[in-house]
């Protein structure tokens, strides 16, 4: 049975397997640990019964005003445990922490290839609300969507109104 629980320091030496992928994005090891020590409950894994980490989520609160939301800053499942539904699962748990901390919508970036991860996205309900042109430094050619989901906070729907015009990472807030 899989258990989520919160990342731990000692996680970051078990989760090659999950961070070993070419569509996940890794970062240094202080990022990780900024991020656990600013955002905890944001930040879950999926372990195996036999110890493995299946796969995980980090995430921020960040914003003000109506601005105010939940990012997902990387989620990312190990191959050989892909397909159990955990990737939602984790972005259930993300999408409640955001909803406790009255969040108007979670947020998120993808690359425009990523094809599987956008299906699931949009099958959890989120919309591409803008185009950001060059998003991945490593890949100037590779652009990302900003996918949006309103919370129950936006009643109206407003943050998830797509916008027309691409923009560039400097024009992202």
């Amino acid at each position: 049975m899989t258990t989520l629980r919160p990342f731990k320091c000692t996680d970051m030496l078990k989760f090659n397997n999950v961070n070993l992928d070419p569509l996940t994005e890794t970062y240094g090891l202080s990022f990780y640990m900024q991020y656990l020590a600013h955002w905890p409950e944001y930040f879950q894994v999926a372990e195996a019964p036999n110890g493995d980490i299946m796969g995980y989520i980090m995430g921020k609160s960040e914003g003000h005003g109506e601005n105010w939301h939940g990012h997902v800053t990387a989620l990312s499942v190990a191959p050989m445990y892909r397909r159990l539904n955990l990737a939602a699962t984790l972005m259930a748990h993300l999408e409640d922490i955001s909803e406790k901390k009255k969040a108007y919508f979670v947020d998120l970036f993808v690359r425009v290839s990523n094809k599987v991860a956008i299906s699931m996205y949009q099958a959890l309900g989120y919309i591409v609300y803008r185009t950001v042109i060059e998003y991945y430094s490593g890949d100037p050619d590779e652009d990302a969507y900003d996918m949006r989901k309103a919370l129950s906070r936006d009643v109206n729907k407003k943050s998830v109104i797509p916008l027309a015009n691409p923009v560039y990472p400097e024009d992202v807030e």
